[in-house]
Formats: C-alpha cells, structure tokens, sequence
C-alpha cells in the first residue's frame, strides 16, 4: 500500500494564530485533517502537518509520499540536517519537541518528500493551504503548549 500526504502550515503574524492542513489519498480513499493553535509559528505548523500525516497511517511499514511547499521540512529530511541535529541533541535548533516526535513516526515507514512551490495551482497543496488558514481562524484553537512554554527553542523564528 501507498499512501501520498499532502501538507501545509500557516501562521498569522508567525508567531500568532495558526494552523496546519493534510490531505491523505490511497487508491479511492481520501482523508482531511486540520487544527488551529492560538500561537504558533508557521514552521512549527509546516512540520506538524507531517506529524500528524505520519501518526494518522494505520500499517507500519506504508510506503508514504509526503509533498509539501515547506523548504523547513523537505530540505531537513532530504539533506540529512534532522538526523545531525539528533545526534547533536538538537543543541541550538528550533522546534526539538516536534523533530523528535517526527523522527519516532518516520521511522514506522518509508518515507520520501516531495517539495512543490506553494501558491502555485497545486490543487492539493491549495486546499491544504485552506484548512490550515480556516483552522487558524476557528474560534477554539488549540494551545501549542512546547511553543507558549518556551520549550520549543530558544532560538524561535
């Protein structure tokens, strides 16, 4: 089985109000998935949208396409940076609470990343952009409890 996540992230103000967008295919099926926080960055959501991607699947072991117009995310898996920050402890870089729950759920599949231009027609990524934006705008949003804290870096953008 295959699956192709299609991500999005997006903050208001960065940090401010946010939100992430997935939208998961297989075959005929299709799945939707969003959330909002009240304040967040739009990296922390990029990355979360992954996550979140990544927890939903049911098999260890799917073969997963995750396409995504995060530069942040794709480049820190595709060059290899993600696996130097873990065995440097993540000392000095941003956003370690959610890069460790990513490296857990990556390493449950096989994983590839595809980066496309975001704003740019891709159907999928245009509506993942829509409910990462209408997720920022609910009138519950959710507590990004790591960033409020602090614990999510010091070295925020």
């Amino acid at each position: 089985m295959s699956v192709t996540i299609y991500t999005d992230g997006a903050a208001s103000g960065n940090p401010g109000p946010g939100g992430y967008g997935v939208v998961m295919e297989s075959g005929k099926h299709r799945k939707e998935l969003w959330e909002g926080f009240r304040n967040t960055t739009n990296n922390r959501m990029e990355l979360l949208a992954v996550i979140v991607g990544l927890e939903t699947l049911k098999f260890p072991g799917t073969e997963v396409t995750v396409v995504s117009d995060s530069k942040y995310v794709v480049d820190a898996v595709e060059k290899g940076w993600v696996f130097q920050w873990e065995r440097k402890g993540f000392a000095k870089k941003k956003n370690p609470d959610l890069w460790k729950r990513f490296l857990v759920v990556y390493r449950k599949h096989k994983v590839r990343f595809h980066w496309v231009r975001g704003h740019n027609g891709h159907p999928q990524n245009e509506l993942c952009d829509q409910l990462a934006v209408a997720a920022s705008k609910q009138a519950v949003l959710q507590v990004d409890v790591a960033y409020e804290s602090g614990e999510a870096g010091l070295f925020e953008e």
